[in-house]
């Protein structure tokens, strides 16, 4: 269908908090971008398929055959651990609006920061640190991920960030922590059914910088993702947006048709918006999430991977299952635990 008939047929769907609730959230957003560092308490101031085993794979960068293997786990420290030790606190670019993953939850009334990633934050902090609350929490959007480690505004970005070839060769990723894959989030009455033909002719929203906006660029099926002078003006697009959340508001405002994006986050504003859900018997790419660093701080990484090792450690006991079972679980069930790691050869 086409934006006047989705304004006419669907009306402005209704979730979570409402459209003006949503919008609130992405406007809060994107003045918190802008205001002093957030501290430890949130006040101002996978699966193992795909994966099997753990493994070593050499090292070749230039060739990126496997992104998603990562430089060996240690404890030890080097020149980013000191810097954080001496500063006294881990500084972490998150997401403060994807429900389940990093958000502010309103039922607390207190505004500290909850989710998924949040949880791995503090599990970070409490290894170097020896105290999960000494982390000064920067909410960024989708776009500035990379950004914000080349500026060294933070140490590392926890925001469900795919690990991926292009990715490796501006910044430094720890092995996976999560699979997820791609999948398209439309209303229920919607004629769309997957990510196929019946996207032809309908506006798709995505994240600018994000796996979603490449997938489409690669192969949209006809439909229209991206405004005319996208490439020289994203700051006017109305379909390539800097936070992925946007996106639920455009949807929700009749703005778009449907909405492309991770399952594990659409699976949280499928759980905001009973309107919509989740379109096709399940995400079209598999793709794993990561700790990013800047690129070169391997002691960095190596610790967050020493950390990762740990963190998965127990198997339904573990911290991660725990997470999981908090703030995952319902939305996406059947986990039976994350991505085993994959090394790159020390050699």
């Amino acid at each position: 269908m086409t934006r006047a008939e989705g304004r006419s047929t669907g009306g402005r769907l209704r979730g979570w908090g409402g459209v003006t609730g949503m919008a609130v959230a992405c406007a809060v957003t994107a003045a918190l971008t802008l205001l002093p560092l957030a501290h430890g308490d949130g006040t101002w101031g996978g699966q193992s398929t795909g994966h099997g085993a753990t493994s070593a794979v050499p090292a070749k960068a230039e060739e990126c055959e496997d992104p998603e293997a990562s430089v060996p786990a240690r404890d030890a420290d080097g020149p980013s651990i000191r810097r954080i030790r001496e500063r006294g606190k881990l500084i972490a670019g998150v997401d403060q609006n994807s429900f389940r993953w990093g958000y502010r939850n309103p039922e607390t009334g207190t505004g500290t920061l909850e989710g998924f990633d949040i949880d791995l934050v503090r599990a970070i902090a409490q290894d170097i640190l020896g105290d999960r609350d000494a982390v000064i929490f920067r909410a960024i959007p989708t776009n500035q991920r990379i950004a914000a480690l080349e500026n060294d505004r933070v140490d590392v970005v926890v925001r469900t960030m795919t690990i991926n070839c292009a990715r490796a060769e501006q910044v430094s990723f720890s092995t996976a922590y999560f699979q997820a894959g791609q999948q398209v989030l439309a209303p229920k009455a919607s004629t769309i059914d997957g990510y196929n033909a019946s996207l032809k002719g309908k506006r798709v929203c995505s994240a600018e910088g994000s796996t979603a906006y490449d997938a489409l660029a690669e192969k949209s099926f006809g439909a229209v993702f991206r405004d005319e002078h996208d490439d020289t003006a994203r700051d006017e697009d109305q379909l390539t947006v800097p936070n992925q959340l946007d996106c639920l508001v455009r949807l929700q405002l009749g703005e778009v048709d449907a909405v492309v994006t991770d399952n594990a986050l659409a699976a949280g504003q499928a759980a905001q918006d009973p309107a919509v859900e989740l379109k096709g018997d399940g995400p079209f790419t598999t793709e794993y999430y990561g700790v990013a660093a800047k690129l070169g701080a391997d002691d960095l990484v190596a610790r967050v991977n020493h950390v990762l090792e740990e963190y998965r450690a127990g198997g339904a006991d573990s911290d991660w299952m725990t997470s999981y079972r908090t703030w995952l679980e319902e939305g996406l069930p059947g986990i039976k635990g994350p991505p085993a790691p994959k090394y790159r050869s020390s050699n």
